[in-house]
């Protein structure tokens, strides 16, 4: 951490309100830039999809749980994966307290892993969390919205992501997809983000960034993050699952 100067409180109301002004032009800024995102085009979901659920196989249309709008958190993991992306985990952390204000905004939510639902439950148990969380496995999905790459692609360390062809470091990806359905029950998919996109639904990096030290990373969270039960004082929301 750099040594910071250390002046008279009339000096930091002066440094502070000149940030408070740049601040608010971000604030004006995020304003326009959210207008211009619900002004997108839409794309009409023609594809069936069907997923596994607690409930049973239900379709892409019965995720949306009676509500008009779905968000869906392109879980990181994988058939074969041990246990889901830490980095997932670090957003997940953030959403349950959000449920009960989405859900009464007419918004449902939900994660979606290509993982077999008996890892997706056994996982989320050991988290803790409440959201939904169900299981593309057998579905194009994840494939479709470009957060699962093929084996050929994962082979070649190339594929579609974030809008374009790039270098990729494995099978998944993180994003979120958005969904609307009408009356007439036509889905249409709204908008995608992947990548960096993910980090304003990250409550942690919030308080972070207004902490002495910040982020305190030099690259990304990988230099730190761990799933909340793995931190050597964490209390274990489920102490038989620990360490599985």
């Amino acid at each position: 951490m750099e040594p910071h100067s250390t002046v008279s409180r009339e000096e930091w109301l002066a440094a502070r309100r000149a940030l408070l002004a740049e601040e608010k032009a971000f604030t004006h800024a995020r304003d326009a830039l959210n207008r211009k995102r619900l002004a997108l085009p839409w794309v009409k979901v023609d594809k069936t999809y069907t997923f596994d659920t607690p409930q049973g196989r239900k379709t892409l249309a019965e995720l949306f749980d009676g509500r008009s709008q779905l968000i869906v958190y392109h879980f990181m993991l994988g058939p074969e994966w041990k246990e889901g992306c830490p980095g997932c985990s670090f957003l997940s952390d953030s959403v349950d307290g959000l449920l009960p204000h989405l859900e009464h905004h007419d918004v449902s939510y939900m994660a979606v892993s290509r993982a077999p639902l008996t890892k997706i439950e056994a996982f989320k148990k050991r988290m803790g969390w409440r959201f939904r969380w169900v299981s593309s496995h057998d579905s194009d999905f994840n494939f479709d919205y470009h957060v699962s790459f093929t084996p050929e692609e994962v082979a070649s360390g190339t594929g579609f992501y974030n809008f374009e062809m790039q270098e990729i470091f494995g099978d998944e990806a993180p994003g979120h997809s958005v969904f609307y359905k009408d009356e007439a029950g036509d889905i249409f998919h709204t908008y995608s983000s992947y990548a960096r996109g993910g980090e304003p639904f990250i409550g942690t990096y919030t308080h972070l960034d207004i902490a002495p030290k910040g982020r305190n990373e030099v690259r990304n969270l990988g230099e730190w993050v761990k799933h909340h039960d793995r931190y050597e004082d964490a209390p274990k929301a489920c102490p038989s699952c620990a360490g599985k």
